[in-house]
């Protein structure tokens, strides 16, 4: 069996319905990483049919996007890539990104390109999840790199559907990269049938919650140096929060079997709305690869399954895990 196969919005980019999330692989925020087990996961990944690969400027500083570069060298026709602009160098006084002309946009995806070793970007995502003084500056940049043939297609990443309706006004923008998950339904509200109305197509980020649906936490679970999860214990009103995550995935485990398990049936949850093209669950090593591959391979779930989920989380309902 292979893994199957969606088209991206109105891009035309045909990707597997698991993908490769490198945010963890840049080595900030999620603890430390070895670049060799990276290299040695997207070799899995790809031998096995994965072609779709989410990265962006700031994770690791770039350091995320040189190791996928690496890892393209001599076979770039293999991967389907997909990066983000905007975090870099972003100025929190005036609220608005570096990008302040579209000289310094295009300057920026350039650099983009250098630290991924390409010449052309499947798809350029802006970063920023909301509306901030230079989204025309993003928007035209975006469609001027598309007409000159580095960039295929362009979409955002945010959960602001104000921001999206914006963003999409002149009809286009490819995709949405949004955090979605049992534990987090808020997208099916209004989001996901606008994506659907304008052929946009959902990249899902978050379809783990940090972790949490992968059934391996517990109360007692404390997170290393460098773990941005540590502030779930260093903050009341999160870690409290968190303990509701786990009696929520503590309900979910009748619905796992030997040969799927709460990490599989939480990354097929997030496949079963029509409005979704992939998930991007973030992967460091091989196993890490191994076990959300598998995930692609089994049945989708069941109405039966669907419906149990429905009574612990309501369809529309949850929280927000990220931030937007």
């Amino acid at each position: 069996m292979t893994l199957r196969l969606r088209t991206l919005g109105k891009s035309n980019l045909n990707i597997t319905e698991i993908g490769f999330g490198l945010w963890a692989a840049g080595g900030d925020q999620w603890g430390t990483t070895d670049d060799q087990q990276v290299f040695d996961a997207i070799d899995y990944a790809l031998d096995r049919g994965m072609n779709f690969y989410d990265t962006a400027d700031v994770y690791g500083a770039g350091h995320s996007e040189e190791l996928l570069g690496h890892a393209m060298r001599g076979r770039r026709d293999k991967f389907i890539v997909a990066t983000k602009i905007g975090w870099r160098d972003f100025d929190g006084e005036r609220g608005q990104t570096a990008y302040t002309t579209l000289e310094k946009f295009i300057a920026g995806v350039e650099s983009n390109l250098q630290r991924l070793g390409t010449d052309y970007i499947d798809l350029i995502q802006s970063h920023i999840n909301f509306r901030d003084p230079t989204m025309e500056i993003f928007v035209e940049g975006f469609q001027r790199l598309q007409r000159d043939g580095k960039v295929k297609a362009y979409g955002l990443s945010t959960s602001d559907f104000e921001y999206i309706k914006a963003f999409n006004a002149d009809g286009g923008c490819a995709s949405l990269q949004i955090d979605y998950s049992i534990l987090n339904r808020t997208a099916e509200q209004e989001i996901f049938p606008y994506c659907q109305a304008h052929n946009i197509g959902v990249i899902v980020r978050g379809g783990l919650a940090m972790g949490i649906l992968a059934g391996k936490f517990t109360p007692e679970t404390r997170f290393s140096e460098g773990d941005f999860r540590r502030r779930w214990h260093e903050n009341p009103d999160e870690y409290e929060i968190f303990l509701n995550d786990l009696q929520i995935v503590e309900q979910l485990r009748s619905l796992a079997t030997p040969e799927r398990s709460l990490a599989h049936l939480a990354l097929q949850f997030t496949l079963h709305h029509p409005a979704v093209t992939t998930v991007i669950p973030g992967i460091k090593d091989v196993a890490q690869a191994q076990k959300n591959i598998a995930a692609g391979l089994l049945p989708p779930l069941s109405a039966e399954e669907l419906t149990l989920i429905d009574n612990l989380v309501a369809p529309g309902k949850g929280r927000k895990i990220w931030p937007a």
